[in-house]
């Protein structure tokens, strides 16, 4: 669960670091967005595994 803590925190980050204004660049808008959402799933996965 912290790996998906940090890939959350990392994708705010990397929307944090565009340089546009108002956050409206690719990486504000596109990449930050989908690694949020690649974060929260993972974080889904995490919870609801089940080990053998």
């Amino acid at each position: 669960m912290l790996i998906g803590i940090a890939i959350i925190v990392i994708g705010f980050t990397i929307m944090g670091m565009d340089n546009t204004l108002h956050g409206f660049g690719f990486m504000g808008l596109t990449l930050g967005p989908i690694v949020v959402l690649s974060g929260f799933l993972f974080e889904f996965y995490a919870i609801f595994y089940k080990t053998k």
